[in-house]
């Protein structure tokens, strides 16, 4: 590793099991975050400023003004650019060690895999759940470790799905919920999920820690409590019950 690298994350390089190997290991990793909003945005921030070698940032819709109370890789000025342009543009000026690019492009199950190829992660930046669900069925097909967040209001939810050693999005949800159209959000909501996706894929990537594998982590930011519930896989899932 290069002398600029050691220094740039040597508070990290401290923690124990982590190492000079663990940030070879984020440094070799490819990241796909699907949706460039309210959690990709700042998911994205963190693993690029954590070292991630490869970031790839896939979204197809236009910066608005509405957005920016919480998809802070977007400024005043980006309004009516393409989101993902917008935050790899942040994100290498944040960290010129790591390559980014910028997909402009709607997720869908024709693209789904090919989009994912080569990925050690795939993070959940949706806002819907038909995206979600396409995510969540391309990653068991290719055996990519899945992490989840979705968010309403000051209320969120994140799981990490390990293809074959725990339940997938399908087993633990198995009805689509009502998809809902500008929804509420106070911007600290995906802020916090955002954050906890980062941190599960970094653990994921580096062997430290244990990841949310089974185990569905709900936030109340009213009262700023959380709570964990154990989720089983569904033998008779469509998208996974073959494994």
């Amino acid at each position: 590793m290069k002398a600029s690298e050691l220094e740039r994350y040597g508070r990290q390089i401290m923690i124990r099991g982590f190492g000079e190997k663990g940030q070879r290991k984020l440094k070799e990793a490819k990241v796909l975050v699907a949706g460039a909003g309210g959690l990709g945005c700042p998911a994205s921030l963190y693993l690029a400023a954590a070292g991630v070698g490869n970031l790839v940032i896939v979204d197809d819709d236009e910066v608005e003004l509405s957005n920016l109370n919480r998809q802070i890789l977007h400024w005043s000025d980006d309004v009516g650019r393409n989101k993902s342009f917008s935050a790899a543009e942040k994100l290498k000026l944040l960290n010129p060690e790591i390559e980014v690019t910028a997909r402009n492009e709607e997720i869908t199950r024709e693209n789904g895999r090919r989009l994912m190829q080569g990925c050690s992660v795939v993070v959940d930046g949706m806002d819907n759940w038909g995206t979600r669900y396409i995510l969540n069925e391309a990653c068991v097909k290719e055996g990519i470790p899945f992490v989840h967040a979705g968010i309403y209001g000051l209320y969120g939810q994140i799981t990490t799905i390990m293809p074959g050693e725990g339940p997938c999005l399908q087993c633990i949800i198995p009805k689509t919920p009502f998809e809902v159209k500008g929804f509420p959000v106070l911007g600290t909501t995906p802020g916090t999920l955002g954050l906890l996706e980062a941190f599960e894929t970094i653990k994921l990537i580096t062997g430290v820690g244990k990841p949310l594998v089974g185990r569905l982590l709900s936030f109340d930011g009213e009262d700023v409590s959380f709570q964990m519930v154990k989720v089983e896989r569904n033998p008779r899932c469509p998208v996974c019950g073959h494994l």
